[in-house]
């Protein structure tokens, strides 16, 4: 099994988890996520999604996950997730990923990003958040 299906794999089931199991949590005043205002969507479906993110106090690995939707707000779309460092820095991340034929157009859409920790708990990891961010965007032809 190929690296991206194993994480998404592993993210997909970490946030099933919190969300059944977990309280919400809320990130430290010092950490954040941020989306830019502007994604790129290639002809061959390819999107990429940007921003910045600030995290402390990792014990575990930490990435970068984002999701994008349009019109049908219940359909999601998960683009990439990028490695991330927790050293309280600001830092960029940008994840591409490829969605359907025609599943997204140039124009509106709207952009999840999280930053989630893969905290190490026995013989499993458990999901830590330590930002989230939502915004709406344009969709622009590469």
């Amino acid at each position: 099994m190929s690296v991206r299906p194993a994480l998404a794999a592993v993210l997909g089931a970490a946030a099933l988890l919190c969300a059944v199991a977990a309280p919400a949590a809320t990130a430290a005043p010092t950490e954040s996520v941020t989306v830019d205002p502007v994604a790129t969507i290639e002809e061959d479906g390819t999107v990429t999604l940007s921003g910045t993110y600030r995290c402390l106090g990792a014990t575990g690995p930490v990435f970068v996950s984002s999701s994008v939707a349009q019109d049908d707000s219940r359909v999601k779309y998960g683009i990439g997730g990028t490695r991330a460092t927790c050293d309280g820095v600001r830092h960029r991340w940008a994840n591409s990923g490829q969605v359907p034929d025609d599943a997204l157009l140039p124009g509106a859409a709207r952009v999840e990003a999280t930053v989630t920790e893969l905290h190490p708990s026995g013989i499993a990891f458990l999901p830590v958040f330590h930002a989230t961010r939502a915004r709406d965007v344009t969709l622009v032809e590469d």
